[in-house]
């Protein structure tokens, strides 16, 4: 079974996702475009399609598409869903990726329509491009601490990660959306959008240069916090 970051990777790409049955399978050989480029095998697949969850404008009843002949063979009559973006006719798609056609599951619909829904949200969790500066600011007691780092993102939406200590307390940390930090931000709950494009958006250790403008101990502490958040956000967990 692919993993929810698998799903994700898939469903926040494709323009086109739908239900569909594999109608037929035709083996085709295609030529490199130069001498040099060896010939490859594909299948081509016409499905009929059941439902559309994702694909503004619609979709034809009967689409096409090539996909790169593997070990087994895809069979007539198998329900599946395909990840795609529009193809040169209309009754033409093209998979975004080797991984793009899966076996139907329930599990894998149900995900992939949740994942779907996030991405057409009002406002989506954006992809995350790197790591911007960080803060630490020491408390005015021993064990208090505040630490907050802020995230690029595509587009250019603000996305902060907070990290706050306070004497005889746990540990907590959260994210904020939005220009101002939230000092009630929580976590993202696991398997959402938001967990996703943290987890395996950001990088497994804070860059140097999101502290170049620490004290040497602030610094130190700033990395211990980013560990902490990484290590409470778990593995991403991709498997395609």
């Amino acid at each position: 079974m692919v993993s929810y970051a698998d799903v994700a990777d898939l469903a926040t790409e494709a323009p086109i996702i739908a239900k569909a049955r594999i109608a037929s399978v035709k083996s085709v050989e295609i030529k490199g475009d130069t001498p040099s480029l060896p010939t490859r095998s594909y299948h081509n697949i016409t499905v009929r399609i059941d439902s559309l969850i994702r694909g503004e404008g619609g979709l034809a009843p009967r689409v096409s598409f090539l996909a790169v002949a593997g070990s087994q063979r895809p069979r007539s009559g198998t329900t599946v869903l395909l990840y795609a973006r529009p193809g040169k006719q209309s009754n033409h798609v093209q998979l975004i990726s080797l991984h793009a056609l899966q076996p139907w599951s329930v599990e894998l619909e149900t995900v992939t329509r949740a994942v779907t829904s996030e991405v057409l949200s009002a406002n989506p969790a954006p992809a995350i491009l790197a790591v911007g500066d960080a803060f630490h600011v020491p408390g005015t007691v021993e064990g208090e601490s505040e630490t907050q780092i802020f995230l690029k993102t595509t587009t250019g939406a603000p996305v902060s990660l907070s990290i706050v200590h306070r004497p005889a307390e746990a540990t907590r940390w959260g994210v904020s959306l939005g220009e101002i930090v939230d000092d009630a931000a929580v976590p993202p709950a696991r398997n959402t959008l938001l967990w996703y494009r943290l987890a395996c958006g950001l990088p497994d250790t804070l860059p140097a240069s999101s502290t170049r403008g620490l004290a040497v101990l602030d610094a130190e502490a700033t990395r211990r916090d980013y560990r902490f958040v990484m290590e409470s956000l778990g593995r991403c967990g991709r498997t395609l």
